[in-house]
């Protein structure tokens, strides 16, 4: 069955991520997989990201690198049952500053390299999606930091 676009549209304005939803009740069926399928849609978006910047669409290339990175902290999040993880469980969404404060807390137990990737990946949503200010030269830099991050993420999670 597809969903059809109206009723992804609606979601999509109410605020309702409808791919996170469903990454969150599978994860509550079984972590493992639900971390797992993270860590795939993290990898896709990442090499979405790269093609829309060989392709030269820095807007794209930086919104998909800022997803990518997105996916793989929710990812270390549920690893760690972090409270950030908890509470967006408990809402049935994650915030902008429940992502920056799981950050803070893997970074410390697990190096800079997090945080050195989700500041890229947040700079690239800002600047490079949102208002659309970032050369290739920045654009290309802060993708390699959100796939350092990535490939970290993996290892972690092995």
């Amino acid at each position: 069955m597809e969903v059809p676009k109206e009723v992804l549209d609606a979601a999509e304005r109410a605020g309702i991520d409808v791919i996170d939803l469903i990454l969150n009740q599978l994860y509550l069926r079984d972590p493992s997989e639900g971390i797992r399928l993270r860590i795939t849609l993290a990898e896709n978006m990442l090499n979405e990201a790269k093609e829309y910047l060989a392709k030269g669409d820095l807007t794209q290339a930086s919104e998909k690198a800022y997803k990518a990175a997105e996916e793989a902290v929710k990812a270390l999040a549920e690893e760690f049952n972090l409270p950030e993880h908890q509470q967006a469980m408990k809402e049935g969404r994650w915030y902008i500053y429940n992502l920056f404060n799981a950050v803070s807390k893997l970074s410390i137990r697990l190096g800079d390299w997090i945080r050195v990737g989700w500041n890229s990946a947040y700079v690239l949503h800002v600047w490079g999606f949102h208002e659309g200010k970032l050369d290739v030269n920045s654009v290309s830099q802060m993708i390699e930091d959100v796939e350092k991050m990535i490939v970290e993420v993996k290892k972690v999670l092995k």
